[in-house]
């Protein structure tokens, strides 16, 4: 019997009723929207569809959306102060530095600029650690949308053998964070993982991460498990997942589809966190 598909649409959709009552709310105590800004540099193509994504969700909840470009060429003083310009501007709640940037750029230095309550893909370190250690922080929006999927089809954690596949600083290691925070056994496999197959198998809960197009396939999964497909890689002009999901369709119990799994929620976890923002910046009860 194939595998359930777990949706991310009516994930999104359950939580669009409560981000649009808070930014109402906002608006009415401050007289505006909460507002995000994307900050590019150069003209990625993947960044450029994802920043008139952002866009377009954050205005469809009622938000702002502030886009700031800066040339391919652009120097680290350059990139650092556009941040901490960004991060000085009362009307901008949270910022979005949409990575890859160019090769030349140091991005992990030119995050020290990027205020942490304004951090709304917690990428800073501050923000990282306080996730490590299980205190409040913004979550990265790419797995903590992978747990809402979870939380929404009630697929329990507590106890099972979740396997990661990938070690991104915003999206593998995070996951496996907050799947340990659900009292999960969690492995983390990468490139240098001897015996993939092998491990890939024993996971009661995969999630796949690792930005090769089906490179996991339907005979390394274990019958019955659950899959996280979080891949989303360009193929003969269409989208597929890290996960060969013809295959593993037919093996699982439950599994993300691609496109229209992971990434409806990743959306809404990023405008859900630009709201958290905009409160806690002016001091609003959430």
């Amino acid at each position: 019997m194939p595998a359930k598909l777990l949706e991310g649409k009516p994930v999104a959709d359950a939580l669009r009723p409560k981000i649009q009552s808070q930014v109402e709310y906002f608006r009415q105590q401050t007289g505006r929207a909460p507002c995000i800004a994307t900050l590019m540099v150069g003209e990625d193509e993947a960044s450029v569809m994802y920043a008139k994504r952002v866009a377009r969700v954050h205005q469809s909840l009622g938000m702002l959306c502030k886009e700031v470009s800066l040339p391919a060429s652009a120097s680290q003083e350059e990139l650092e102060k556009a941040l901490a310009s960004l991060g000085s501007d009362e009307e901008v709640d949270g910022i979005l530095p949409l990575l890859p940037f160019p090769e030349h750029l140091d991005w992990q230095s030119a995050l020290l600029h990027l205020p942490p309550n304004k951090d709304v893909d917690g990428l800073h370190p501050e923000n990282a650690g306080r996730l490590l250690l299980g205190m409040d922080t913004f979550v990265p929006n790419t797995p903590a949308g992978g747990i809402e999927i979870l939380d929404y089809y009630e697929i329990e954690l507590k106890g099972r053998r979740a396997v990661v596949v990938g070690r991104s600083n915003i999206v593998g290691k995070p996951m496996a964070v907050l799947l340990l925070a659900r009292h999960a056994t969690v492995t983390i496999c990468h490139s240098r993982t001897e015996n993939l197959p092998s491990l890939v198998r024993e996971a009661d809960v995969l999630v796949a991460a690792v930005g090769k197009p089906r490179f996991i396939r339907g005979d390394w999964i274990k019958p019955g498990a659950v899959v996280i497909d979080f891949g989303i890689n360009t193929v003969d002009g269409g989208i597929v997942g890290d996960v060969d999901f013809e295959s593993a369709v037919q093996v699982a119990s439950a599994i993300t589809p691609v496109p229209g799994g992971t990434g409806p929620t990743t959306n809404l976890m990023l405008a859900r966190n630009t709201v958290k923002a905009a409160y806690r910046n002016h001091c609003l009860a959430e």
